[in-house]
C-alpha cells in the first residue's frame, strides 16, 4: 500500500522540485550578477528551504541534532557521511550561517538548473575523479579559499553514495588536501541517518515517510592533532558509530 501511495506523491514531489530549480535558476543569476554574492547566497538558501518543504510532500521529515556553539568566523571542514541527495539541501540550510559549499564531482556543473549555477559560481569546487591532475590543483585551491574566507566546506569522503546506509570506506586524500590548506579549520563530523531509504525503491517512486536526522558531533580543531592520519580516523570512527542500519 505504502508504495502504491508513493507513485502519486512521487509525481507530486517532481513537478514541484522541477519548478523550484527552474524557477530559482534567473533569481540565482540575477542576484549574483547585479546584487553581488550575499544577495546570490541568500537566493542559494531560500531554494534549500524550499526543496525541503518539497520533500514535504512525500511525507519527509527532518531533524537536525546539532548542540555545538560553532564559530562563524572560523573556516570549516564539514565531513559526513552520504547516502543521497537529499543529504545537501538540510546541511545548507542547517548550516547556512557558515557559507556552506561542496565539493561535487565535475558532472553537476552542467545541465541541472539552479544547481549546476550554485556548483560553478556559488565557490564549490567541480573536481574530475578520473583526473588527478585537475583535481589536486581545484582541490588545494579550494582549501585555499576556505581558509581566506573562514567559509565552510562540505566533503564526503565516501567518495559515492550508500544505496542501503552501510557507510563506506573514507577516500582521505581529497580531505588531506583540505586539512593541510585550511590548517586554521574546525573539522564538524556530520553523521546522516535515513536519506538512502528515499531511494528504497529506486529513483521512481520514491520513498515516502522518512525520517532523515542528522548529528552533528563534536568539532575538532585541526590544529590540535599532530598526526593527520590520526584525525581523520577518529573523525570516521565518530561519523559511522553514530549510523543507524
Amino acid at each position: 500500500m505504502q508504495k502504491i501511495l508513493a507513485y502519486p506523491l512521487t509525481v507530486l514531489y517532481l513537478i514541484c522540485f522541477g519548478l523550484t530549480l527552474v524557477l530559482f535558476h534567473p533569481i540565482q543569476w540575477f542576484a549574483l550578477n547585479v546584487l553581488g554574492y550575499q544577495a546570490h547566497k541568500k537566493s542559494v538558501d531560500a531554494m534549500q528551504f524550499c526543496l525541503m518543504r518539497c520533500l514535504n510532500i512525500l511525507g519527509t521529515r527532518f531533524t537536525f541534532k546539532n548542540l555545538h556553539q560553532i564559530s562563524a568566523n572560523k573556516p570549516l571542514l564539514i565531513i559526513s557521511n552520504h547516502q543521497s541527495m537529499y543529504d545537501i539541501s538540510p546541511i545548507m540550510w542547517y548550516m547556512r550561517k557558515h557559507h556552506v559549499k561542496f565539493v561535487a564531482k565535475k558532472e553537476l556543473g552542467k545541465g541541472i538548473p539552479s544547481v549546476s549555477h550554485n556548483l560553478r559560481h556559488g565557490g564549490s569546487v567541480l573536481i574530475d575523479r578520473k583526473n588527478p591532475r585537475q583535481a589536486l590543483p581545484a582541490m588545494m585551491k579550494f582549501g585555499e579559499y576556505i581558509e581566506s574566507t573562514n567559509r565552510a566546506a562540505v566533503i564526503f569522503p565516501e567518495g559515492t553514495r550508500s544505496k542501503d546506509g552501510a557507510p563506506r570506506p573514507f577516500r582521505t586524500k581529497g580531505l588531506e588536501i583540505l586539512i593541510k590548506k585550511a590548517p586554521s579549520a574546525l573539522i564538524v563530523p556530520i553523521t546522516v541517518n535515513n536519506s538512502w531509504k528515499m531511494l528504497r525503491y529506486g529513483k521512481f517512486p520514491m520513498g515516502i515517510g522518512n525520517h532523515i536526522k542528522f548529528t552533528v558531533h563534536k568539532p575538532l580543531e585541526i590544529a590540535n592533532f599532530t598526526d593527520k592520519t590520526e584525525l581523520i580516523l577518529q573523525v570516521e570512527k565518530t561519523i559511522v558509530e553514530s549510523i543507524q542500519n
